[in-house]
């Protein structure tokens, strides 16, 4: 395998008392449960951080599609969100939601094939495809073909 990159990090202390620091020292977080899950807040959690690392990623795809078709979309937005939810056996799962916006994009039907086909090429919609719901809407519409979770 031809690895491009590896990100390299450290967490203790999990999500309670925890604390995440990447190999470079650029990422330095303290993490809490939220309170809105009866934790004492004041700090970041996973579903942030992953929340961040989709979109992020997820944007990259889109600048990269938009350029391949001679188009400029560096005016990109994505608001993300990720939940967590419970599961029937008393676990958790995740679903998410990018929300993009594409101003220099007015066509409905060219901004949605760009989100479309950046979701065939971000990294992130890959390792979701076919684990979690995603949910995408482009300039304000929803799409239909987001990756949902198998079953």
């Amino acid at each position: 395998m031809n690895v491009l990159y590896t990100a390299e990090a450290t967490v203790t202390g999990g999500r309670d008392e925890g604390h995440g620091r990447t190999a470079e020292g650029a990422l330095d977080v303290d993490i809490r449960v939220p309170t809105e899950l009866g934790g004492p807040g004041g700090g970041t959690n996973p579903e942030e951080l992953f929340a961040v690392g989709f979109a992020s990623c997820f944007e990259s795809a889109l600048k990269l599609v938009a350029r391949r078709k001679k188009l400029d979309a560096d005016d990109v937005s994505i608001d993300s969100r990720v939940m967590l939810l419970p599961t029937p056996e008393r676990g958790f799962k995740l679903a998410a939601e990018l929300d993009v916006t594409l101003p220099s994009i007015e066509d409905g039907d060219q901004a949605a094939d760009l989100v479309r086909a950046a979701h065939q090429v971000c990294p992130y919609s890959d390792a979701t495809r076919g684990n979690i719901d995603v949910a995408l809407t482009a300039n304000g519409r929803e799409l239909e073909g987001g990756a949902t979770a198998a079953g």
